[in-house]
């Protein structure tokens, strides 16, 4: 298993729409699987395979956070089949540190994906887990939390992120 590299906002590669997955196979698990662990290493919920750096329809998601396979999902080529109600929240993402906002989401989803092993399988969900569906699904269509803000919110946010991004750059070189 491995930490990857995030892609952190302002980089454009996070608005990149993802293919489908046509293979599944033991790279796909080996994927998921550190995939799992940088999540985990960035105390995250949610990873989407762009902001790996991978524009492929993978999403793993624990809302429950405790690291138990039980609680991992792992959804390969999502899509909405239903969405109900109206919920706001503020959201934060690993690809964008340090900054968090206010998002309506739908408050009932039901999603239709597949399995590591290709299987189609359906998955309804409320509360924090449809959030955290619509805001991975969202990576995949090229898609971050931040455009569903304000212009003017979307613009400060990019002025921090920018700033943030420089600090980055700093301490990596310091670290090299």
């Amino acid at each position: 298993m491995a930490i990857l590299e995030l892609l952190y906002y302002p980089d454009e590669k996070l608005h990149q729409v993802s293919a489908p997955v046509t293979e599944f196979n033991d790279e796909l698990r080996q994927l998921v699987s550190d995939m799992f662990e940088t999540m985990y290493a960035d105390e995250g919920i949610g990873l989407a395979a762009p902001q790996i750096n991978v524009f492929k329809k993978i999403v793993v998601i624990d809302v429950v956070n405790e690291k138990k396979p039980e609680d991992q999902l792992v959804l390969i080529n999502p899509e909405f089949t239903f969405k109900e109600g109206s919920t706001g929240i503020d959201e934060g993402c690993l690809s964008v540190p340090g900054l968090r906002g206010k998002v309506e989401r739908s408050e009932k989803v039901t999603v239709k994906a597949q399995n590591l092993n290709g299987e189609f399988f359906e998955l309804n969900a409320d509360g924090l887990l449809a959030i955290c569906l619509q805001h991975e699904i969202d990576h995949l269509n090229g898609k971050l939390f931040i455009d569903y803000l304000s212009p003017l919110k979307r613009n400060m946010y990019r002025s921090k992120a920018k700033a943030l991004a420089k600090e980055r750059e700093r301490q990596k070189k310091h670290q090299d």
